[in-house]
């Protein structure tokens, strides 16, 4: 249960990994808490985006060299949501490995861009 003193149009969630997994899967669960979500070499359940694709905004990030998640498992995420009328932020970084999370984290426009979204 949220706190009154919570904003309860601003919500976000995010992780890496297993928690980039669990991201999307929250998410789905919860369709309508989220604000924004992002997922950095995460994966999911393509077909479940269509319960949140026009509910939260979504940035997704994947290095193009993991051997740990497969970048392709963050693609399908991606095209899931786009082909359920969201319009995901996607970032594949050419150089990185499963450690996507240092070039995310290092993005300047992340946090600005997380905490401009309030739910749709």
């Amino acid at each position: 249960m949220l706190k009154p003193f919570i904003n309860k149009q601003k919500v976000y969630v995010g992780g890496l990994s297993m928690g980039g997994m669990g991201t999307f899967e929250i998410v789905y669960r919860k369709p309508n808490l989220f604000a924004a979500a992002f997922s950095i070499c995460g994966a999911g359940n393509p077909k479940a985006t269509k319960e949140y694709a026009k509910t939260t905004h979504f940035w997704v990030f994947h290095g193009a060299n993991d051997n740990v998640v497969n970048p392709r498992l963050s693609v399908k995420m991606v095209d899931g949501i786009l082909e359920n009328g969201g319009k995901p932020n996607f970032t594949l970084y050419g150089k990185d490995n499963h450690n996507s999370w240092d070039s995310a984290f290092a993005e300047p426009e992340l946090l600005p861009w997380l905490f401009s979204k309030s739910k749709k």
